[in-house]
C-alpha cells in the first residue's frame, strides 16, 4: 500500500471521481454549487479552528477580508 501523502489536488480528484462513480450513471445536478459548498464549509471551520477562532487571522490565511469571512460563517452557520 502507498503510504505517501496525497496532494490536496490528488485528494480532490479521488473524492470527486468516487462521488461521480457512486452516481452510477445518473447525471449530477448543480454539481459546481454542491462541490463548492461541501468544500468551503469545512475549509472555513478548519482554518478558523487552526487560528484559535481569530477571525482576522483566519481571513488573512484564506486571503479574504474579515467581512467576507463573517458573511460566509453566517451563511454556513459556523459559530465561534
Amino acid at each position: 500500500m502507498n503510504n505517501k501523502p496525497q496532494t490536496l489536488e490528488q485528494s480532490v480528484v479521488a473524492a470527486l471521481t468516487r462521488y461521480l462513480d457512486d452516481l452510477d450513471g445518473e447525471a449530477p445536478s448543480n454539481l459546481y454549487d454542491t462541490i463548492m459548498s461541501e468544500i468551503e464549509k469545512p475549509l472555513l471551520a478548519t482554518v478558523l479552528q487552526h487560528c484559535d477562532h481569530n477571525q482576522s487571522r483566519a481571513a488573512s490565511y484564506l486571503g479574504i477580508n474579515r467581512g467576507t469571512l463573517r458573511k460566509k460563517l453566517r451563511q454556513y452557520r459556523i459559530t465561534n
